[in-house]
């Protein structure tokens, strides 16, 4: 679940939670982060979002006024934190099979 109380079939929320499984899958899998660093990918999901929201206004506005720039400027400096306490670099998901697997395979 997104969040409670509210409806998951917003462009908005699903933007997010495709954000969210995307920067998941770069660490290795939902099995393989912290709740904290599940914590952290959530509120990078979310800047990302509304900055891309900021992008689009930018863009369909031909412009942006130093307000929202400033806003864009800031909020692109914490995503970047954010970023660089997960990582920036992709891990690759262990899709080792078990030895167990493995015997059991061979022997049916």
């Amino acid at each position: 679940m997104l969040l409670q109380n509210v409806d998951g079939r917003s462009g908005w929320a699903r933007r997010m939670r495709d954000l969210m499984a995307l920067h998941l899958s770069d660490l290795g899998g939902e099995g393989a982060v912290s709740v904290a660093q599940q914590s952290i990918v959530r509120r990078i999901a979310t800047l990302t979002v509304e900055l891309e929201r900021m992008e689009e206004r930018f863009a369909t506005e031909g412009e942006a006024d130093t307000k929202f720039l400033d806003l864009y400027s800031r909020t692109s400096g914490n995503l970047r934190r954010l970023l660089e306490a997960i990582g920036l670099t992709r891990r690759a998901r262990d899709v080792t099979p078990a030895l167990s697997t493995c015997i059991e395979g061979r022997l049916t």
